[in-house]
């Protein structure tokens, strides 16, 4: 079941519906981050710098050392925010995967924008906690591989399917499947965790979850039935 819903993901990452929901969040990503960028730098002339004008050699360290933070912070950043991004608009990527592979069932609702977001932003604020767990558990035991798989493999793979089933079901049904099948939707995300890890091909995350996802709720909703 996991490996043929990773198939059928992966071959449709770069059919149109996806190019056009990776595009549209790659696009609000670089507006996202050009603004904090301006914002923070405005911010370190009003507020910083001016207390350092007596040491300029050290202001101009500060300076350099900022811009480079910056630089390295929003390249952090890009995967994160683009996963926020992609995710208001995961109902297309759920709607193309449907129509593609499963046009005989009915079609799945459709959220509404402000759960949508809602999802998205649940999604970040637990992956970036569950990443900083990992980040000080790291420091004290030296699993870092294992801590960052197994917790991303089981919010990503939580989360995801979440929004996969609640295109169709209620929301007690959708978490009392999840919990029944907690060990294949596991599996599930880890092989997103897996997507996650790789730098740059990770900006596809939301899209390949997102489609993972709606294959393992049909595969696992059918088999309820």
């Amino acid at each position: 079941m996991i490996v043929s819903a990773i198939s059928k993901s992966v071959s449709q990452l770069f059919s149109k519906p996806f190019r056009s929901v990776f595009w549209k969040s790659i696009g609000l990503t670089i507006a996202l981050l050009i603004g904090l960028w301006f914002v923070l730098e405005a911010a370190a002339s009003a507020f910083l710098l001016p207390f350092l004008a007596p040491y300029p050699w050290v202001a101009t360290a500060i300076s350099w050392l900022l811009g480079a933070g910056l630089v390295i912070g929003m390249g952090f950043l890009v995967a994160p925010a683009a996963s926020i991004f992609a995710g208001v608009f995961l109902d297309d990527i759920g709607e193309a995967v449907e129509a593609a592979h499963y046009a005989q069932d009915p079609p799945g609702r459709p959220l509404p924008l402000a759960r949508s977001i809602a999802i998205s932003l649940k999604f970040f604020g637990l992956v970036l906690v569950g990443n900083l767990v990992a980040v000080v558990l790291v420091l004290f035991f030296g699993l870092g591989a294992i801590i960052f798989f197994v917790l991303n493999g089981y919010l990503l793979g939580r989360e995801y399917f979440q929004f996969a089933a609640l295109r169709h079901i209620e929301e007690a049904r959708a978490q009392a499947l999840r919990r029944k099948h907690e060990g294949t939707i596991f599996l599930g995300g880890l092989a997103i965790a897996a997507l996650l890890a790789v730098p740059f091909v990770n900006l596809l995350t939301s899209l390949f979850a997102g489609a993972l996802m709606v294959h393992l709720f049909k595969a696992l909703n059918a088999a309820e039935a």
